[in-house]
Formats: structure tokens, C-alpha cells, sequence
């Protein structure tokens, strides 16, 4: 993005972070007020001109989307709007910051929840999507990737670029534009796409939306979604035709029975027999009590569900990695290709100007006028967080030696109190020690992501671990990979960038980065961290990339019982 414009000097606050995500036209950052350091809130910076050449995007869009966001208003489960603006090349959109991160990042690929933790998120989702429909209007790209948390853990709806106004006054309008991911998107969406212009195909945006809800309670109660698109180049959606929904596909045997018809009446393939949301409400699965969520829909326990969520994370070391572009299975029907990435069609590394775009920091515009005190409060309270704290043990200290290890007992204990590393322990649940100490959800399900792992190894090695691994994932790599650095000036040790399809053929964009790790005072000893920050794509494509990786670098991982 260093070829693109400038932000705009005249910002009515202050940018706090990097990019924290991104889509095919637009960054988000973190801001804050300029006369304060909270509350945070998230800034969607898009570039009209970009927008429009390489993302087709008009300006109208670009309007309509800051329109039906801010028109659709508050709901506990739906990314509020706070204010916007735009010079001749940029518009940003000031929305509410979802400090809890993405909902499927904690969320167990090829798993999912317990059934009582996808009631829950299911409910709310059910939640914010009838109350965005009751203002007329239709999501249209609901996948995981939209879908955030609350500091408290609750569920938060985000991204409205491609939302449409599909009631107005007593009048209902069809679609006919082409949008959504190919895994979570309707059928009848993806025939529009297929035929011929002159036939004037149609669809329905509030019934595609249910279709896309269906899809997402699938992968809460699985972790994987149910086939690579609707259509007949995905067997298993074929399969799920041919059966009426009755597949004998291994990822439908392991669905709840009770939810299997609730799950079969959101995806019927006639959009006219679809359920609606009164019906998706009065369905036993959906209406049974739940000795974890109140009347509401809130949490009544954000710490068991915590707890429920945490003790589903595991990596596995002893499990089998594919390598190379070979599935673990010799079946020709294994939908689960290697790492995460599809080998056989890796994007190009082409150069991508959102990709790593740095904002120059702005201190000298006005106020914030659009947001009044009242509002303000709404926004997370949450304290900015350095991404290198974890578990109260601070890296950002330099290191002075590059001999890796732990070298006392009490560095040990405070690791071991770190909910990340809970998911290399070999032993099954959540250790005492995590619990105990936990007062609130993000005690034991953070923001920080879970794609991340800390190594004892040197540098060099470590490094020469990650780079064999993703060779072995045919993941696409740059031909001069730097060094690693360990001056204590220097932003990180190493970072590679990922760029390539994930393994249901989507684009999936990241980093890899490896820091200092420093246990400082009384306890000693240094540590490298390795993260996987996920910048574009599926939450759990990622996450099984990660899981992928720190398998394939098991001798380097540091585990709570070594």
C-alpha cells in the first residue's frame, strides 16, 4: 500500500496500530480519540480509486455500505457504526471495536464447540441477522471471517460492504449481484452468477442469508464447512442433493441429531422452502433451555463458556502432516488437502498494495465531533495491549544473548498460566491454574489470537524449521528470505509473508512472525514467539494452516510439560 495515497492528515483521532485486517479494498486500524487514550475504536480506511479499478467498486457502493451500516443502528450483536468521512481519495468508517477478536479463531478446525457453546452463538447470530432484516436489509457476505466477539465474548456482526436494501416501505426488491465466499453463499446466488445475463436471474438477499447462517451452525458444531461450494463440482454438495440432506458424509454423522433437520431446513436448495427466522426460533434445537445463556441470548457464564471453548483446542504432534501436495489419505474423496493450502493453485505473489500498508500517525486534526459522550461509552474499554504481553509477562524488555531456554522453575509456573499454550498440552482440559486465576472470559479466551507458539530453539534453527514446514506445505515463498535479526532496536527477529488458497480454494494472506520473548526480573531466561497473524481469509483455514505448521515444527515448540 506504500504506492497508494497517503492517509489524510486532517483525521478527526489517532491511529493506534497497524493494519489489523483487511479486504480486497480496505484496511482496519485501530484509533483512538485525539485527546485520550480510550475508548478504542476501528477504522475502515478505503481507497476510492483502488476500490473502483481493482476491486469494481463504485462510489455509490462505497456510500451505500456507511448508509445501511449506520441506518441499520444498535443491536448487542451487530458491529456498531459511529462516524465517517472522506476526502477526494479516501472514505473512513469509524465503527466499534470488537476487542474480543474473530469468534472462529477460537474455535477448533475440523472440531468446533459443544453443542451448548453453538446454541449460544448460534442464537445470537439468529439474533443480530432478524434484527439487520427488520431493517430491511440483507448481510449478504455472512461468513466467519465477519463474524467477531465482544470483550465479554459475545458475538458481533461485522461488514456491511455488501449489504443490500431489500425492503423499503412496503416494497421487497431481488438481487441479482454476485457476492459472498463460495463456501458460506447460496445456491441460487451462485446460478445468477452462471447464466446468461438476458435471463434476468434473481435471488432472494434475506433467504440467501439464512442460507449463509446454516452454514456457519454447521461449521460451529464440526469445524469445517459442509462442501467447497453449492454447486456440482463439490461432491459432497451433490451428495447432500441426491440424499435430500440426508448425506452419509462423515462431517454430517458427527452433527447433533436434533440439529441435523434445523440444519436441513436453513440449507434446502428451494429458497421458497427455506426457513425463515420464526421458524429457525420455534425449532426444538433452537429453543431448548440452556443452563449457559440467559433469556436474552447473553452468556450467563462467560467463564464455563470459556472454559467449554479453551478445553477444545489441542494440536496434536502425533498426527500424520500431509506433505508436498499429498493428502494423508489416498482417497480420492479426502476433502482436507494439505495444510490448508491448496498446492496445486497457490496465488500468485503478486504485489498487493493493503497487504502491509504502514499509516503515518496523525496527532493535529480535530475532535471527533460525530461522537457524542454517550456513544463514546459504548466503545471498548478495553486498554490498548501490546501483542508481545502475554500472560502479564512483558517482551518488549531487548534480549541480550541469543541462548534460548528457561532456565527456572517460577518462569515455568507463569507460562503454564498462559491460555495459549494450553492447546500444546497433552493432556485433555484446562489446567486448574488457568481456571483458578480466570475472573472474566478473556482471562481464558483473550483477544490475542491462538494461532502463535513459543520455541526454546536458536534463531537460526528455529527459522529453518518454519521454512522446511512450509516448503513441505507448498507454500509459495519468497526467493531471498532475510536473516534473522536480534538487534534489540529491531521491530521483530524474522517475518515471511503468506500469501496463497487455502484449502477450499479461497484467498488466505497472513504473516508469520517471530519475536523476542524475554522473561525478565527474578526469573530469567529468553524465548522466541512465533505468530501467525491472519490478515485476509477464513478463520479456521488459517488456524489449520497454523496447526499445520507447529506440527510439521514440533521439536521446536515449546510445550507446557517439557
Amino acid at each position: 500500500m506504500s504506492q497508494l495515497d497517503p492517509l489524510p492528515t486532517d483525521l478527526p483521532f489517532r491511529i493506534i496500530s497497524k493494519t489489523i485486517g483487511r479486504g480486497a479494498y480496505a484496511s482496519i486500524k485501530k484509533a483512538v480519540p485525539l485527546d485520550a487514550d480510550t475508548p478504542i475504536f476501528a477504522v475502515k480506511f478505503i481507497h476510492k480509486t483502488y476500490a473502483t479499478k481493482q476491486g469494481r467498486i463504485s462510489a455509490k457502493q462505497i456510500a451505500m455500505e456507511v448508509s445501511l451500516h449506520s441506518h441499520i443502528g444498535q443491536h448487542a450483536n451487530i458491529i456498531e457504526w459511529f462516524a465517517t468521512g472522506e476526502d477526494d481519495v479516501w472514505r473512513w468508517i469509524a465503527m466499534e471495536y470488537a476487542s474480543g477478536g474473530d469468534l472462529f479463531d477460537k474455535i477448533e478446525a475440523d472440531v468446533g464447540v459443544s453443542d451448548t457453546v453453538a446454541q449460544i452463538y448460534f442464537s445470537q447470530l439468529v439474533a443480530g441477522v432478524s434484527f439487520v432484516h427488520s431493517k430491511g436489509v440483507a448481510h449478504r457476505d455472512l461468513k466467519p471471517e465477519n463474524i467477531l466477539l465482544s470483550e465479554g465474548g459475545d458475538l458481533k456482526i461485522a461488514d456491511f460492504g455488501m449489504a443490500t436494501m431489500f425492503a423499503y416501505q412496503g416494497q421487497r426488491k431481488m438481487s441479482s449481484t454476485i457476492c459472498g465466499s463460495p463456501p458460506y453463499v447460496a445456491p441460487e446466488v451462485l446460478t445468477c452468477a452462471r447464466a446468461p445475463r438476458r435471463e434476468g436471474r434473481k435471488y432472494d438477499p434475506e433467504q440467501a442469508d439464512i442460507w449463509s447462517c446454516g452454514v456457519i451452525l454447521f461449521v460451529l458444531l464440526v469445524g469445517n464447512t459442509p462442501w467447497d461450494q453449492p454447486t456440482e463440482e463439490s461432491w459432497e454438495f451433490v451428495e447432500y442433493v441426491k440424499t435430500g440432506g440426508h448425506s452419509s458424509d462423515e462431517l454430517w454423522q458427527r452433527v447433533p441429531a436434533d440439529a441435523q433437520s434445523l440444519l436441513r431446513g436453513m440449507l434446502a436448495i428451494d429458497s421458497s422452502k427455506r426457513f425463515n427466522m420464526q421458524r429457525i426460533r420455534q425449532h426444538p434445537w433452537f429453543s431448548r433451555s440452556n443452563p449457559l445463556m440467559m433469556e436474552n441470548g447473553r452468556m450467563k457464564d462467560p467463564l464455563q463458556v470459556a472454559t467449554l471453548m479453551l478445553s477444545k483446542l489441542r494440536i496434536d504432534f502425533d498426527k500424520p502432516v500431509p506433505r508436498n501436495g499429498g493428502n494423508a489419505s489416498q482417497d480420492a474423496m479426502d476433502t482436507d488437502p494439505v495444510g490448508g493450502i491448496s498446492s496445486t493453485q497457490p496465488e500468485p505473489m503478486l504485489q498487493d498494495p493493503f497487504f502491509d500498508f504502514d499509516c503515518r500517525l496523525n496527532t493535529n486534526a480535530p475532535t471527533l465531533g460525530n461522537l457524542s459522550a454517550n456513544r463514546i461509552s459504548a466503545f471498548s474499554s478495553t486498554r490498548p495491549t501490546t501483542s508481545h504481553n502475554i500472560g502479564g509477562i512483558s517482551a518488549t524488555q531487548p534480549v541480550g544473548g541469543h541462548g534460548m531456554g528457561v532456565t527456572s522453575g517460577s518462569a515455568r509456573e507463569i507460562l503454564d498460566s498462559e491460555p495459549g499454550l494450553s492447546q500444546f498440552s497433552q493432556t485433555p482440559g484446562v489446567s486448574l491454574t488457568l481456571t483458578q486465576r480466570a475472573r472474566q472470559f478473556r482471562d481464558l479466551v483473550p483477544e490475542q489470537r491462538f494461532t502463535k507458539f513459543l520455541s526454546a530453539s536458536p534463531p537460526h534453527h528455529l527459522i529453518s524449521l518454519l521454512v522446511d514446514a512450509l516448503h513441505n506445505l507448498s507454500v509459495p515463498l519468497p526467493s531471498n528470505l532475510p536473516e534473522p535479526e536480534m538487534s534489540p532496536s529491531a521491530p521483530y527477529v524474522w517475518m515471511v509473508k503468506i500469501r496463497a488458497m487455502d484449502g477450499r480454494k479461497q484467498s488466505m494472506h497472513g504473516e508469520i512472525v517471530v519475536d523476542r520473548y524475554y522473561l525478565g526480573g527474578e526469573f530469567g531466561g529468553e524465548l522466541l514467539e512465533v505468530r501467525f497473524l491472519k490478515m485476509k481469509g477464513d478463520p479456521l483455514e488459517w488456524r489449520r494452516f497454523f496447526k499445520r505448521v507447529a506440527v510439521l515444527c514440533r521439536d521446536g515448540v515449546f510445550k507446557p510439560e517439557a
